[in-house]
């Protein structure tokens, strides 16, 4: 039952950012510059966090390799929510709502084909789940 109250939480703060982000995107004059501020925010933020957590590692990775990922990781960070953001605004908002969490479904695949994790039987359906929705969503449309 805990599980349940979980997910109808995430849930709701998933249709809270989405609905948030959507709002913002529309509203701004150029939607590049709602992109832009949502990550200059970010960037203030999350390199402090980041610092301490890798402080707080006892093998702690060479900075100059990690920096240069991040800042790969930030650049494609950038044009997938910049296009998904893009797509909210010229089109319908649960359309590219689904669209956006269907990337869960290639963060398995990732994870399975790429770091070799095991994928059982239920992560399997769960994900034919997730993207079958998003085909329904499309063609029900």
């Amino acid at each position: 039952m805990q599980a349940l109250g979980l997910a109808v939480v995430t849930g709701l703060f998933v249709a809270l950012y989405t609905t948030y982000d959507a709002y913002g995107v529309r509203a701004a004059a150029n939607p590049f510059t709602f992109i832009a501020w949502f990550f200059v925010l970010d960037g203030i933020v999350f390199p402090p966090i980041s610092y301490l957590h890798w402080r707080a590692m006892p093998n702690r990775p060479a900075p100059k390799p990690l920096m240069l990922r991040g800042l790969i990781g930030a650049l494609i960070a950038f044009f997938s929510f910049g296009s998904i953001m893009m797509a909210t605004r010229l089109d319908k908002v649960g359309e590219a709502a689904i669209l956006r969490e269907t990337s869960t479904v290639f963060a398995a695949l990732i994870g399975w084909l790429v770091l070799k994790e095991t994928v059982g039987p239920r992560r399997i359906a769960l994900m034919c789940l997730i993207a079958l929705g998003a085909v329904i969503v499309e063609f029900g449309g």
